[in-house]
């Protein structure tokens, strides 16, 4: 495949030649990545839309460090997520002046993917059956779980069997909430995850639960006061979300996740991202059908 390569420029973040790379419109990329030339999805109704107006949407979270983060100073995305998506935009052949990220809520992706307002969707996406009669999913390119986030210097909590007397803290009406209440531990529940971490550095709580990957993301940001246990007791697997009847751009997705794998991509953009939080993760293998 015949590639143009990134021409970063400065600290003016011009982009040249449409590629995606350590600079450009929406900010410096962790990684860089190389724009693929006369792409082709035969049969991808998705991907022909791409084409036709000349750029993709992609639906992100925009409130998770490390993973879909959007800057509230500068406006920029950043975290693995952002990367991945970025990383599966230019093996399609789109740069970073190509892209427009949509900040969906999590209740709302089956339905923003249904009615074509974005692309593709990567934000901490859960592949499950039940879903799966909705979307469809690419991947999966990250298996997370659930665990809990403690302050560095705690020795006491090393999993979800010394909970008991313990404060833990998580967001409303979530699984991770239930799945402790059920257990008959103490659990407060926040609106968002970052109340329930502001708790934690303020030792008004003793451990946060909910993914790891979003855990770790928090971790990155305190590294000098937090750490994921690194033991999870649930097993969550992340894919990209896609019109359900598109197989064939969805074969192509696998393609370009798994290529990653092999390449060092994954790895790479994983070290610069969830990976500053101090753990370890390893690419888990696709599930094509």
């Amino acid at each position: 495949m015949r590639i143009r390569h990134i021409i970063a420029i400065g600290l003016a973040g011009v982009l040249t030649l449409g590629a995606c790379g350590k600079s450009g419109g929406d900010g410096e990329p962790e990684v860089t990545t190389s724009v693929a030339a006369k792409v082709t999805v035969p049969g991808s109704t998705t991907f022909a839309a791409m084409e036709s107006r000349g750029k993709v949407v992609i639906g992100v979270k925009e409130d998770q460090p490390n993973l879909g983060y959007k800057d509230p100073t500068t406006g920029k995305y950043s975290g693995f997520d952002i990367e991945i998506a970025r990383m599966v935009a230019a093996e399609l052949g789109f740069g970073l002046d190509q892209i427009e990220y949509k900040a969906i809520p999590s209740a709302n992706r089956e339905t923003a993917i249904a009615a074509a307002e974005i692309d593709y969707y990567v934000g901490t996406y859960s592949i499950t059956d039940t879903r799966k009669t909705l979307v469809s999913f690419a991947g999966p390119y990250y298996i997370a779980g659930q665990d809990l986030l403690v302050r560095k210097d705690d020795t006491s909590i090393t999993g979800q069997d010394t909970l008991a007397g313990k404060k833990i803290c998580s967001v409303t009406g979530s699984t991770p909430a239930k799945r402790l209440k059920d257990l008959g531990l103490d659990v407060l529940e926040l609106e968002k995850y970052s109340l329930c971490v502001d708790q934690l550095l303020n030792k008004q709580t003793d451990a946060v639960t909910t993914d790891d990957a979003i855990l770790k993301g928090y971790a990155a940001q305190n590294p000098d006061k937090l750490k994921v246990v690194g033991k999870p007791f649930s097993t969550e697997k992340y894919g990209i979300g896609l019109n359900k009847d598109d197989a064939a751009l969805r074969g192509k997705i696998d393609d370009i996740i798994e290529d990653s794998y092999g390449n060092g991509k994954w790895q790479e953009i994983y070290d610069s991202t969830l990976g500053k939080s101090g753990s370890k993760a390893t690419p888990p293998p696709i599930e094509r059908y």
